[in-house]
């Protein structure tokens, strides 16, 4: 009977009990609430970084199609002329001009807005942020191709 209960003691021992958990629970919060915030900060940059980065390579596909047809697709026909031929199929598209041939969208979900001819540069072409309204900060601010 004695070994029994003693056996019994080091089962039951061997866990771990109610505030040892809260200990480690509490401090996990602790963390969290140090570390997440940081985290989210460079998630948005990083966004923002990417978004300039394919406004680059939109930019670089936008001029190899000027280099080919000698103008810029419009407005109207927009930067789907990049995938697609535009509406007059011209002999010289030599197109897709994108790898994915698809047009991305911007890194919060949008598309990119393209005008030509541009009120700030040749064209212009840019990102609204995460909002997709003109103007804000951080994660919504603009991302626009005509500035370095």
């Amino acid at each position: 009977m004695k070994h029994r209960m003693q056996l019994s003691r080091e089962v039951h021992g061997k866990g771990f009990t109610l505030i040892e958990l809260l200990v480690v629970l509490v401090i996990l919060g602790l963390l969290a609430g140090v570390v997440g915030p940081q985290v989210m900060k460079y998630l948005g940059s990083s966004k923002s970084k990417t978004a300039r980065l394919q406004i680059e390579e939109l930019s670089a596909a936008l001029d190899l199609y000027r280099l080919e047809l000698g103008r810029y697709p419009s407005s109207e026909e927009g930067l789907t002329a990049l995938v697609q031929p535009p509406g007059v199929v011209e002999a010289r598209w030599q197109g897709p001009y994108l790898k994915k041939k698809t047009v991305p969208k911007d890194p919060w979900g949008f598309d990119y807005h393209y005008q030509f001819p541009g009120q700030q540069d040749v064209y212009d072409l840019f990102s609204l942020g995460a909002d997709n309204a003109s103007g804000g900060d951080g994660e919504n601010s603009d991302v626009l191709g005509w500035e370095s």
